[in-house]
């Protein structure tokens, strides 16, 4: 089948690689011409575990183009994918610019029938305004082609991407075309061949689906978050509260670690687009106005731990931070918490030397110039002359250090732990005082 993919960032890019996988013929379109450069030089813009592997594979193939021509995408895939980004606007609800400009862009070259699937995350009712720019490009083309817009949102989580596209756990096509429905369950056979994955509903519920999937873990999260730090002032310790309630099979295992607040390009922005949408149908979802709270509250969490053991100023403190991505296995430092945590920081003059596997470049970018900021080409390099270390991504390389030589390295051996990495006992032995989320022992 002939794919064309409209966006190559981490949706687009992985889709259309591991579309191509099976079998497919995909053209991958992006307006950034940086981007494709890159693709087309053998490589990739994103940090995505296996993701270069596959696109190499299937470009040397030939089953996988890239191109900034968008009249040729237009015209080459039966199937059109929309994955553009779909960034928050002033107002929490979701910026459909890009989507609205890519299914016009569709309807101005298109010369035949056409399944414009929807695959960025958009609110409801995004598919009648895909719908509607298809048609009023047509029409002043004085063409009356047919088309079919499907809801197919995606489900994709940073780090794992590749895999969970490969063996997905469900399929979401929301649909009322059948000539649609029977194409796209073509297109999906070859990644349920053990049993259906595929669900078939109404467009609106698939829009919605993927809003209501990332609120809710959101909420898990935030809802954790908040019980851990009731564990500290109660004396409890979260570990054993966790294991206790995901044993139930009604609440499982899931999201239920406490942390120093979520980030990245999802669930902070699709949590407040689903208020935005809830406030325009006349509706307030008091619930995800606590979550996004807890979650703001909960990204401070750290830095209050930090002023509490050495002070409200810091200026001539220095800090250690081993984690900079917003979760392990990516470079995304979208909303992630030691953007938060670092901002804290330098406010109060404290300097920080970070170390992540992955997303130092990332940080340059981000963070330009600070000389406030440096850093290390390994955790244990970051530690040196630091007074205290903290942590805030769960690496697996930060999950059995030489306790010894951290405490060695540190001016103070004082660790903040955000992801509660370690248990307190085997720490504290190691002559270490240890700050973590909720935990029992700890300092």
């Amino acid at each position: 089948m002939k794919i064309t993919v409209i966006g190559t960032g981490y949706v687009g890019l992985v889709s259309g690689a591991c579309l191509a996988e099976v079998g497919n013929n995909v053209l991958c379109l992006d307006l950034d011409e940086h981007k494709i450069r890159i693709l087309e030089d053998g490589g990739i813009p994103i940090h995505e575990p296996g993701l270069l592997e596959i696109v190499r594979r299937n470009v040397a193939a030939g089953r996988l183009q890239f191109t900034t021509d968008v009249e040729r995408a237009a015209r080459w895939g039966e199937f059109q994918f929309i994955a553009v980004g779909t960034p928050p606007d002033e107002d929490g609800s979701a910026d459909l610019q890009y989507v609205v400009a890519a299914a016009r862009s569709i309807g101005r070259h298109m010369d035949g029938y056409r399944v414009v699937v929807d695959k960025s995350t958009v609110p409801v009712g995004t598919a009648d305004r895909v719908r509607a720019a298809i048609a009023e490009q047509l029409a002043a083309r004085g063409l009356d082609l047919p088309f079919a817009v499907v809801s197919n949102p995606e489900f994709l989580k940073e780090g794992a991407a590749v895999e969970d596209f490969m063996r997905p756990d469900r399929i979401i096509v929301g649909a009322d075309d059948e000539r649609a429905i029977d194409l796209m369950r073509t297109l999906y056979a070859p990644f349920q061949r053990s049993r259906e994955r595929l669900l078939i509903m109404d467009i609106r519920s698939a829009e919605l689906t993927k809003y209501a999937a990332n609120a809710m873990l959101a909420t898990r999260i935030s809802f954790m978050n908040e019980l851990a730090n009731l564990a500290e002032l109660l004396g409890a310790d979260i570990e054993q509260v966790r294991q206790g309630i995901g044993s139930d099979p009604r609440i499982g295992w899931h999201f239920l670690y406490p942390g120093c607040g979520y980030g990245g390009s999802c669930f902070p922005k699709d949590v407040q687009a689903l208020q935005r949408t809830a406030r325009d149908a006349g509706m307030e979802l008091q619930v995800l106005a606590a979550v996004e709270n807890a979650n703001d509250s909960q990204k401070r969490v750290l830095a209050r731990k930090i002023v509490a053991r050495f002070g409200e100023q810091l200026a001539g403190r220095h800090f250690a931070l081993w984690g900079l991505a917003f979760k392990p296995n990516t470079d995304d430092m979208r909303e992630a918490p030691s953007r938060v945590l670092l901002d804290e920081l330098f406010r109060r003059g404290a300097t920080v030397c970070a170390y992540d596997p992955v997303a130092i470049s990332e940080a340059q970018r981000i963070f330009g110039n600070e000389s406030r900021l440096t850093y290390a080409s390994s955790p244990m390099a970051a530690l040196a002359g630091a007074d205290a270390l903290a942590i805030v991504t769960e690496w697996k390389e930060f999950r059995s250090p030489d306790f010894t030589a951290l405490r060695c390295a540190l001016k103070q051996p004082v660790v903040f732990d955000g992801r509660n990495l370690y248990e307190p006992k085997m720490i504290l032995a190691a002559g270490i005082e240890y700050h973590a989320i909720g935990r029992t022992g700890a300092s």
